[in-house]
């Protein structure tokens, strides 16, 4: 592959949506090469490790950090982190500026976000910040060398409906049970 390919990748996000807005966002963060790094299934449930536990810790603190983010079902496993992220805005937040509380914006944003880019509040901005945060902390603990703790990119989901929803939350909830058949387990 060329260097050329290697700074265009193409991507896998919707064009044209808008990531910064209000909606429910189904995640998956692999670690690198889907190295069993997080913890192990035992009975079931992951035991998390040392990694694991700094990773959970950053993922719960993701709502301090962006404050239009509710957190909805989410599961750590050994090697792969699942979760809905839900972007929605406190009465009177406009994140676009454009608006205040008694108006609408009357344009339609379709602000997407380039590499080099960062929109405020997006969801790539969000991912991004959590395995930085994570992959900090994780290296102030290290006595070793410092490889990588995640692979490149992510998983999403744009979830747009209840049932939907649904189905992503049950398919979070039994993902430890079918860790054994799941595509992850490598």
């Amino acid at each position: 592959m060329s260097t050329d390919e290697n700074t265009h990748r193409r991507s896998v996000r919707l064009r044209g949506f808008d990531y910064a807005s209000r909606g429910f966002f189904f995640v998956t963060i692999c670690t690198h090469n889907k190295q069993p790094t997080l913890g192990k299934i035992i009975n079931y449930k992951c035991r998390l490790s040392d990694i694991g536990r700094i990773v959970e810790t950053c993922w719960r603190e993701i709502p301090e950090h962006f404050p239009n983010v509710y957190l909805d079902e989410w599961v750590i496993m050994p090697n792969h982190v699942h979760g809905i992220i839900v972007i929605r805005y406190p009465k009177g937040y406009d994140p676009s500026g454009r608006g205040t509380a008694c108006r609408a914006p009357t344009t339609i944003d379709t602000r997407s976000e380039e590499f080099g880019k960062p929109v405020a509040g997006s969801l790539p901005t969000i991912i991004r910040s959590f395995k930085s945060a994570v992959t900090k902390r994780v290296n102030e603990l290290a006595t070793n060398t410092r490889s990588p703790l995640w692979q490149r990119n992510y998983f999403e989901h744009v979830i747009r409906d209840e049932e939907s929803l649904n189905k992503i939350r049950n398919y979070i909830w039994e993902n430890p049970i079918h860790w054994w058949s799941d595509e992850y387990n490598v």
